[in-house]
């Protein structure tokens, strides 16, 4: 369990948090690239960590990011007009740049300071894998930044990728806190006890390795630290003495890979970015590294299929806290073991379920939690460190967040980084020129943190 103190801590992403500045230290997802689809297009709502901004797509195509308030009389810029590179209030036609500056202030004489002092609050923006990223730390404009982390899906062809959000009703933390856990398909994903097949189409694995995780639900972990995160394995039972080894990735502050892929197969991830404190945006996307997706399978995630959800025209679960997630009581005891459809939507059902920030003094964590208890030592090692003057390295590490992860087979007893070493060539899952770079640990380089294990 977690303080009280450290609770508030991990889900508190404000301005002038101690999680929100560490936050802010990172490229944020903002935005899909389809969200703002030409230039001189209408302006989207963005609120992020607190902030409520006004995004626009200027005349030369850059993505803007701004306040969304004028700094004349605090009007709504989104509701702005979109024009000559530049957003410009519908009130008093104040206009604005995509970095603050103003072009024109109609009503304020020459001369007046206003025109060299004035700036609206403005934050940088990249695009990369079909996302719009900003950069929202401290002095965007004055310094060099760092690069937007390189996750494998966006250094692909447009063709060879997926991607899509949905909204979460609950704490980022308690989000990916359950996407880390690996330990919950044996239950969550399964079929209901009477059915004696394991079978499940909207599950990314085939019925035999769907048997094993429900066979197994107790699997043993093991966790290995690289430069921007950890990727965590559970090994669990499969036939004739051999270990069936799932890996997931997380990488900081807010990014993971989905642990069923075996060679050949899609990849999954997700990136989670707060709203406020009680909502946050997840970002997920599907790629494969070797072909471009089919038709049928573009056509399955646009209408949600396994962890992408079947969202509205807005990015809102159908599914979802309102509706009871469409729960079918005959359904869960005939069929499913929730009663909800859709991995994803059980997924958002069970973190909706602890409340919209999870009380953490009250659990009892078992030998399954180990990669939420070393997520949660992470961001909250890095903002506290942050807090007390030391800025996190991991952000000017982008080629590191080049990581893959998956399934793979071993004999009993075979470590983990052999098993990622056979999986993908590198003991930590990395990918290319980034598999070259060193590793670290709590202990020592390259060590798997053996008291995670069962």
């Amino acid at each position: 369990m977690l303080s009280a103190a450290d609770n508030e801590l991990l889900t508190r992403t404000g301005v002038g948090t101690p999680m929100g500045q560490f936050f802010r230290r990172f490229w944020q997802p903002i935005a899909l690239s389809r969200e703002l689809p030409e230039p001189d297009g209408a302006p989207m709502r963005v609120n992020i960590m607190g902030e409520k901004l006004v995004a626009f797509r200027n005349s030369d195509g850059v993505v803007g990011l701004v306040a969304s308030k004028c700094p004349h009389r605090g009007a709504d810029l989104y509701f702005g007009r979109n024009e000559n590179c530049a957003i410009r209030c519908v009130f008093h036609g104040w206009q604005f740049d995509v970095q603050g500056r103003p072009l024109e202030l109609p009503n304020v004489p020459p001369g007046a300071s206003y025109h060299d002092s004035l700036r609206l609050k403005a934050y940088p923006t990249r695009e990369y894998g079909d996302i719009v990223w900003a950069y929202l730390g401290p002095d965007p404009w004055d310094r060099a930044l760092p690069e937007v982390p390189r996750l494998e899906f966006g250094a692909l062809p447009a063709s060879h990728r997926f991607v899509t959000k949905k909204l979460q009703e609950c704490n980022w933390a308690q989000s990916i806190e359950g996407a880390l856990d690996t330990s919950h398909f044996s239950f969550l994903h399964m079929p209901a006890p009477g059915v004696p097949s394991n079978a499940n189409p909207d599950a990314p694995a085939d019925e035999k390795r769907l048997r094993w995780i429900r066979e197994d639900p107790l699997p043993k972990f093991s966790i290995l630290e690289h430069e921007v995160g950890f990727v965590v394995g559970g090994a669990r039972r499969a036939d004739d003495g051999v270990r069936y080894w799932r890996s997931a990735q997380y990488a900081l502050p807010a990014h993971s890979t989905t642990p069923s892929t075996l060679p050949g197969e899609t990849h999954f991830g997700y990136t989670w970015v707060p709203i406020d404190d009680e909502n946050c945006w997840i970002y997920t996307y599907a790629w494969n590294p070797d072909r471009p997706l089919t038709e049928d399978e573009v056509s399955k995630f646009s209408g949600g299929h396994g962890v992408v959800a079947e969202v509205d025209a807005n990015f809102i679960p159908i599914r979802n806290r309102a509706n009871e997630y469409l729960i079918d009581r005959q359904h869960q005891k005939h069929i499913s073991f929730t009663g909800v459809r859709g991995v994803a939507e059980q997924d958002a059902m069970i973190q909706d379920s602890q409340g919209r920030i999870a009380d953490r003094t009250q659990e009892h964590l078992s030998a399954s939690d180990a990669a939420v208890v070393r997520f949660r030592r992470a961001v909250l090692t890095g903002a506290k460190a942050l807090a007390a003057g030391t800025e996190p390295q991991a952000p000017l590490r982008h080629d590191a967040y080049t990581l893959r992860s998956g399934s793979w087979f071993a004999s009993e007893g075979v470590p983990f980084e052999q098993v990622m070493l056979e999986r993908f060539g590198d003991p930590f899952g990395r990918i290319g020129s980034n598999a070259t770079a060193g590793a670290t640990s709590a202990s020592a380089p390259g060590q798997i943190d053996k008291e995670t294990t069962r």
